[in-house]
This record gives structure tokens, sequence and C-alpha cells, in this order.
């Protein structure tokens, strides 16, 4: 483990393959990569080559085969399943390329959902929801289910949901994917806003330069390894 206080995430010689046929193919191999609190970082690199992967080893969605994953100096995957699943609800966001909203439910009623989930009162949670979904831009489309939002504004919706339990990290899979130029680059702003207001860690992975352009720092993922990054500072994102 790096002994550096700084580092918010560590991971140490993570490995995760699959075995196709009699084959076995590794798709991160003793992978080294730590972050700090409240940095910004996008992973990008080609299609296929296990950014998701390690994206839902970060978001504890999925296991390694070896190597181990510390957060906050505790080493997670040690965890029982139950605490790991505590963990991952009260520390962890999700944002991904496909919104996941309820379609029965309004957005207010979705975002409010975890915040139900956990046992806090329908007023507190829909008072919170709100206020979220007014920060992204949505106070009047509060009782709008999905159905009747655009696709710019679900994402926004899933991006409110992600952040109302207040989590300390939000992990993004491909948030723009289905979106076109115009919502991408408000999700893009929201993202970077959001980062510095919450002091929040924001990992993304991305095919979108414009994206991680909008990050302070940028990794590609290749041969199962993390590339030194570059820095692109705190400058305005360059929708």
């Amino acid at each position: 483990m790096v002994d550096n206080p700084s580092y918010q995430i560590v991971l140490n010689g993570i490995t995760k393959g699959y075995t196709i046929g009699c084959d076995r193919y590794d798709v991160l191999r003793n992978l080294d990569f730590n972050l700090e609190k409240g940095a910004s970082v996008a992973i990008v690199g080609a299609s296929g080559i296990g950014k998701s992967t390690l994206l839902h080893i970060i978001g504890t969605l999925d296991r390694p085969d070896t190597g181990v994953l510390y957060f906050n100096s505790s080493n997670v995957f040690e965890f029982s399943d139950e605490r790991l699943a505590e963990f991952r609800n009260d520390t962890i966001g999700f944002v991904f390329q496909f919104h996941h909203l309820l379609p029965e439910f309004s957005a207010v009623e979705n975002v409010a959902m975890p915040l139900r989930i956990k046992g806090i009162s329908k007023v507190e949670s829909y008072d919170r929801a709100e206020a979220l979904l007014i920060r992204v831009g949505l106070g009047n489309r509060l009782a709008n289910r999905p159905g009747e939002l655009s696709g710019g504004e679900q994402q926004r919706v899933a991006i409110a949901r992600a952040l109302v339990r207040e989590p300390g990290i939000l992990l993004a899979d491909e948030p723009t994917g289905n979106l076109d130029k115009k919502n991408g680059e408000h999700v893009h702003e929201l993202l970077t806003e959001l980062n510095q207001e919450m002091n929040m860690t924001t990992l993304v992975v991305t095919h979108n330069m414009a994206l991680a352009a909008c990050m302070k720092k940028t990794v590609t993922l290749v041969d199962g390894q993390i590339q030194n990054g570059n820095y692109t500072g705190d400058t305005e994102c360059n929708t």
C-alpha cells in the first residue's frame, strides 16, 4: 500500500480476467492507481480495454482476481458483503450511460428513492431531492416522469439521484454516451461544477475527449495498465 494520507483511493496489484473457452484473457494486469480526495480524473482508452471493469472494481460492484483496494486506508474487500453494500451505498454515487430511472415515478420520486430506502422521512427525502433537482436545472420538472423528459434531462435526474446521499465519490461510466453535443456539454459542465462545489472525487470513464478535457487529469488504460496522466489544471472546461 502507498503510505500517503492524501490518497482517498489506492489500488495495488489489481488483476482481473475472464476465461473464454480454454483461453484466459486479462483485462487488468497488476494495475496500481491512486486518487486524492476531490480529484477529477478521466480514464480513456480503446473500446474493450477494461475501463468499465476498472470502474466497477473501484465502485466495489466487482471484485478483482488479485490485488487490493483501499478507501481511506481500509481494505474494503475484506468487509463482509453486508458491510460492503452499506459502504458502497453511503460512499459512492454512480452515473451510467443509461440513466436507469424508474419510469412510473416522477423526477423527484426517483431522486428521493435512495433516501427513502435508507429510512429517511418522506418530507426530508423530497426536500433534499427537490433541492438537487433545482441545482441541476430541473426545478420546473419535479413532477415529470422520465418519459416526459429529454435525454439530457433524464441524465441530470440520474446525476441528482447519484448525489442525493452526498457520497464522497462519484463514478461515471460514459455519462454522455447517449446524448447529443449540446446536452453532452451541459453534463460536462455540471460534473465539473459539482466536483468543485461538493469537494467530491470524480472519476469518469469516457470516449468523449471534450468531457475528458473537463477533468483536471486524464489517464489512459493500455494493456491492462494505467499510463501516466496529463494534467489540465484548473482552467475552465473547454466544451
